[in-house]
């Protein structure tokens, strides 16, 4: 389980990358180091075995070898000399080369050649390595022999191997330093996210109020956000739940209450005329039509919620639904005395779609308009837009919707202000299932409003040609 922690899984993701990064590096600097050394040894070997080399070539006579032999003694310098027949005549190094006597025949041809020998040479006595560079001595293309610099190279392993103690020392402190630095960044990421998880089971046991402290400005702080979004739209979405059933339960038991009652008078022959009984029977009707729209919308909105919703699609003349409407709803318009206007633009194409259920919409948007407009008028405007759109809008001089509610209108269960909702009556259920039906036409629906000056309603369907349409 503690392998499965996030701050275990990052610092070791981390760690590895350093050590990853660390180890070549290292192996690298190590690499430097060495070949630096070794290059400056090799290079100062190689000029003074030349100078040397030059000299005797220059004089060669005995008097100059001497004289070598003596200032490489005096200096500290160790050498060894060779004649044109590889016969050891000088040597201040090591007393195992001189054992015999001669230099191997290779070198010797190497030397006679005019090329130049670098070897390493371990010394049988003491063990110690040592590095050998021999350069011919020829003059005026006669080969005189050859002279050997001969350096300690042990020295050089010690350099080298106390630059590598200082390297390890340096990766071991630097692996250390990552390894604090590191769990304290993973502590400092994993932490908030730890928080997140912890919120997240607390709402999804049903505790909305919970909320993540979003300080960063990165990707974790938009997921604490996003958490918070989360419970206020989970706490929102309960509440208006709850609301929702309460209203229906309202909705439902009132015509019931209605139905019970004046069927219980009709049962019992409590009236008094058969005009009182037909009141009552219309009361009884008009009543189980209430339920009858109620429980047909709830029905609708699931199946639509739920992509089990087709529609029964053919070429729409808007123009004739919305004359239709208008036509159907004046006389409920003249009792408020409201008066609405239809403005229709020039070559209105028509739209692919179910007859039926744009007529729904737009009765729903109409009604509603009707409903909350007290006084003033009612425009419609049908207006094609850049040969991409037809644009119906809908405005009325009603009592408008708060800016508060406007985000809200369109979801289910949602009410705006719940009083004067009971005042004019509906569910919750009309826009909601307005807006489904506007999208699975592939429409969009928008609405502008402000409280007390009216409210806009703008519902936008693609023009397809019969061509498209059929590819699609």
């Amino acid at each position: 389980m503690i392998a499965n922690r996030i701050v275990y899984k990052l610092s070791g993701s981390i760690l590895l990358f350093f050590l990853g990064v660390l180890l070549p590096f290292g192996f690298v600097i190590n690499q430097i180091f060495t070949n630096f050394y070794y290059q400056n040894v090799q290079q100062e070997m190689d000029q003074t075995s030349s100078r040397l080399a030059q000299s005797i070539a220059h004089y060669h006579d005995s008097m100059m070898v001497d004289v070598m032999q003596m200032m490489a003694e005096f200096s500290g310098v160790k050498l060894y000399i060779a004649d044109a027949q590889g016969k050891i005549i000088v040597n201040t190094s090591l007393p195992s080369i001189s054992k015999q006597g001669f230099i191997p025949d290779q070198e010797l041809k190497l030397l006679s050649a005019g090329t130049s020998i670098q070897k390493h040479y371990q010394d049988p006595i003491s063990k110690i390595s040592y590095l050998i560079v021999g350069k011919p001595i020829i003059d005026q293309d006669r080969f005189y022999g050859g002279v050997f610099v001969v350096s300690s190279i042990e020295l050089i392993h010690q350099s080298i191997l106390k630059i590598r103690q200082l390297l390890i020392l340096s990766g071991f402190g630097a692996f250390f330093l990552a390894v604090g630095f590191t769990f304290v960044l993973t502590k400092k990421l994993s932490n908030p996210l730890i928080r997140m998880e912890q919120a997240t089971r607390k709402i999804a046991k049903g505790n909305f109020s919970i909320r993540v402290d979003a300080m960063a400005k990165d990707e974790i702080g938009s997921l604490a956000a996003a958490i918070n979004d989360l419970a206020v739209e989970l706490q929102r979405y309960r509440d208006t739940r709850s609301e929702f059933f309460a209203n229906i339960s309202h909705e439902l038991r009132t015509p019931i209450t209605y139905l019970e009652g004046y069927a219980k008078v009709i049962k019992e022959g409590l009236y008094a005329s058969e005009e009182e009984k037909n009141q009552y029977l219309g009361i009884i009707q008009k009543e189980s039509q209430r339920m009858g729209r109620l429980i047909y919308d709830l029905f609708e909105l699931s199946k639509m919620e739920a992509g089990k919703f087709d529609l029964d699609l053919e070429w729409v003349d808007l123009v004739e639904i919305m004359e239709n409407l208008v036509r159907n709803t004046s006389l409920q318009a003249k009792e408020k005395g409201l008066d609405i206007q239809l403005n229709i633009g020039h070559e209105l194409p028509l739209i692919f779609g179910d007859g039926l259920r744009m007529e729904q919409i737009f009765m729903n948007l109409l009604t509603n308009a009707i409903r909350y407009t007290n006084k003033g008028k009612i425009v419609i405007d049908l207006q094609r837009v850049a040969d991409r759109h037809v644009l119906v809008s809908m405005e009325d001089t009603g009592i408008g919707i708060p800016q508060e509610e406007l985000k809200h209108i369109f979801e289910r269960f949602y009410r705006v202000e719940k009083s004067r909702s009971r005042q004019y009556g509906g569910t919750g259920l009309g826009l909601a299932i307005v807006k489904q039906l506007v999208e699975l036409h592939g429409g969009q629906i928008q609405v502008h409003s402000q409280s007390g000056t009216g409210t806009r309603f703008e519902v936008r369907f693609p023009i397809e040609s019969e061509k498209e349409r059929r590819k699609s």
